[in-house]
């Protein structure tokens, strides 16, 4: 090892903090056994020809060194004490075993990604270590984030939202175009930032700060019309035993929902997200969180470095939810809802909705976007999980947000997996049903595969007769142009027989044409073709054929 690759010493970053660093577009985590708060003290490049030796607490860079022949100075590096190790992968199947190794010897492994550079690597890490760490900013919440989250709950709940700090600071507040469903202690906490004092006097004569200091639950507060307070919802925000905050639901012109109190549940895990560290801190831990949830979605990170951040059992059952929508198929949104959203707001409002939903029912619920659907990681689930729990909770999230946001939101429940380590699995089963599930005529807004596991196959078969023109009938390929030349219906006819069982007459009423004509339609595509409709196999063919789209 070249003494003069060494950084100097210096009093040292957290694994993590060099992650944020280095980004997720340069090194994807393998393995971390000791967690992420390990100390990096210093950065070395190690020469294929130098000894494989190491410092305690170094970043060593293994140079010139791909996949297997790295194994040696893994282990070096984790001999002598250093904190994490950098290697380039030719292959998944390497990623496996280095990290096992990795894991054993408890040392952090980092595999640099294809395209980036080692210098790129070395400059930034460097960068890190010589940077002091920048002084606490100050403290609370991400104010956009509490906000949008304000919003969602008012729109969850039918009320008019409130998210307070501990001190009873107002931190964020739902819009209201009415002003007279707004009563004065609403009124004067938003004008003042602050509950008036006379208010706040009676609320603690009622016992309810006392409630919220020692519960997670919800409790009512009854109106009071000689005060100008209406009737209200409240939960503290809470992080282990530590009161953080408080959401307030003042119930306005209409009654609060059915589901208020499930959502003001969820909301305040959400909120807690937010209020837990300072800013820079929950920043930083929010962008490594999604990081690692999307690597371990996509199969390109273990699920050890993510269990190990989050505290999480990696061994317990795990599933993963899957919801789509198209902008385009959007119904009428209610009136309490932004006319003419953009897509990446109602994308916004979307992941919020099920946010909130999934965390008033699965405490260790993650919900990331990879676009264009939204996911829901359910770790550590209970190892007699029923399927139709998850179909209730994907249920009532598709109802809330066709009830809220007005959107026709499509949902999937992957198969329950064993350990977290499989949630790729459960990704990819989410997926075929919701690919299904768009050109199918699915009666069903949330689904398993056994639900539709004939539209899946069918999917599948189609999506494999779109990407293969070699492995089509050349003659149903030629039926198709003559009805682009012809401005024919020979083609679409002929589906519509063969989907009726060859049944004339309904299949002529779903075309709304003549039974005769369906029948000369039906005798002139045998005769252009060739094909011979008695023989089941060309007539499973010309079913499946038939369904692509006019452009494949």
């Amino acid at each position: 090892m070249d003494p003069a690759a060494v950084s100097p010493a210096t009093a040292g970053i957290s694994l993590r903090q060099l992650l944020m660093a280095l980004g997720d577009s340069l090194v994807e985590v393998q393995a971390a056994p000791a967690g992420l708060d390990v100390e990096i003290r210093g950065v070395a490049l190690l020469d294929p020809e130098d000894p494989p030796t190491a410092e305690p607490g170094e970043l060593v860079l293994v140079i010139g060194a791909r996949g297997r022949a790295a194994f040696p100075a893994l282990r070096a590096a984790a001999r002598d004490g250093a904190a994490a190790v950098v290697v380039k992968l030719d292959g998944p199947g390497q990623a496996t075993a280095l990290s096992e190794t990795a894991a054993e010897a408890g040392v952090a492994l980092l595999s640099l990604r294809g395209e980036a550079r080692w210098e790129q690597v070395t400059a930034l890490a460097r960068a890190a270590l010589d940077d002091a760490p920048p002084g606490p900013p100050g403290e609370g919440a991400q104010e956009g984030d509490l906000f949008s989250l304000a919003q969602t709950t008012a729109v969850l709940t039918s009320g008019i939202v409130s998210i307070e700090d501990a001190a009873n600071r107002v931190l964020a507040y739902s819009r209201s175009t009415d002003s007279d469903e707004i009563d004065d202690l609403r009124r004067r906490s938003i004008l003042g930032w602050q509950g008036p004092e006379a208010y706040l006097a009676k609320l603690r004569e009622w016992g309810v700060f006392q409630h919220l200091h020692s519960s997670d639950q919800v409790i009512g507060i009854d109106s009071h019309p000689e005060l100008g307070i209406r009737r209200r919802l409240a939960v503290a925000i809470r992080s282990g035993e530590r009161q953080l905050g408080t959401i307030w639901v003042q119930e306005g012109s209409t009654p609060l929902s059915e589901h208020s109190e499930q959502a003001l549940l969820g909301a305040a895990r959400v909120a807690a997200h937010h209020l837990v560290r300072r800013r820079r801190e929950l920043t930083e831990d929010l962008t490594l969180t999604r990081t690692l949830l999307a690597g371990l979605l996509e199969g390109s990170t273990g699920p050890q470095p993510l269990a190990t951040h989050l505290g999480f059992d990696a061994t317990r059952p795990a599933a993963v939810l899957g919801f789509s929508y198209g902008t385009a198929q959007v119904v009428a949104a209610p009136e309490s809802s932004p006319a003419g959203a953009a897509p990446e707001l109602t994308h916004t409002e979307a992941t919020n909705l099920i946010s909130v939903h999934i965390a008033a029912r699965h405490r260790s619920a993650l919900v990331t976007q990879l676009d264009p659907r939204i996911y829901v990681l359910l770790p550590q689930l209970p190892r007699s999980i029923d399927t139709d729990i998850l179909r209730g909770w994907g249920q009532e999230i598709t109802d809330a947000a066709h009830r809220h946001l007005g959107l026709p939101l499509r949902g999937s429940i992957g198969c329950v997996v064993p350990g977290l380590g499989d949630a790729t699995e459960s990704r990819r089963e989410a997926d075929r049903i919701l690919d299904a599930m768009v050109g199918a005529d699915v009666s069903v807004a949330v689904a398993t595969l056994e639900d539709i596991q004939a539209e899946v196959v069918v999917s599948e078969v189609l999506t494999l007769l779109s990407a293969h023109p070699e492995i089509r009938d050349h003659r149903l390929t030629a039926l198709v142009a003559h009805d682009d030349r012809h401005q024919g219906r020979l083609a679409e006819s002929l589906l519509a027989y063969l989907n009726s069982f060859g049944d004339v007459r309904a299949a002529a009423a779903q075309l709304h044409v003549h039974p005769n004509t369906l029948r000369y339609r039906i005798r002139r595509a045998e005769e252009l073709t060739g094909l011979d409709l008695s023989r089941p196999d060309q007539r499973l063919l010309a079913m499946l054929q038939l369904r692509l789209p006019p452009t494949v």
